[in-house]
């Protein structure tokens, strides 16, 4: 399984980051070769808007099935679960932490998204 995890930076040891949309990185891992990738956002954090929606886009183009993220407002929530990936949000700690937390079954999926547009 593939899950993406919004970072601050390119490796497993780099801060989660907050935004979804706006995130600096995608680290895209996979749960059975614990190998990964690191998915530059720069596009999309720098967009005037839409960043949230192009990000979704991209993270379902790249075959993730979870997302662990900080948070995640109603657009980005929207073309993600419409294209089957469940989002986390409440990450924390390091890209490797969230992973570790989502693997134990402390990060559940969200059902709705957790904050506004624009925030």
């Amino acid at each position: 399984m593939k899950i993406a995890i919004t970072a601050k930076g390119k490796d497993l040891s780099s801060p989660v980051d907050e935004r979804f949309g706006r995130a600096e990185f995608f680290i895209i891992y996979d749960t059975e070769s614990g190998e990964f990738q690191a998915i530059d956002n720069t596009p999309n954090l720098q967009a005037m808007q839409g960043a949230g929606v192009q990000s979704a886009q991209k993270i379902i183009e790249l075959g993730a099935e979870v997302v662990l993220t900080g948070h995640c407002g109603p657009k980005a929530f929207q073309v993600l679960t419409a294209g089957g990936v469940k989002v986390c949000a409440g990450a924390r700690g390091t890209v490797q932490e969230a992973i570790d937390a989502y693997l134990k079954g402390e990060l559940k999926p969200s059902s709705a998204p957790d904050v506004n547009s624009h925030w």
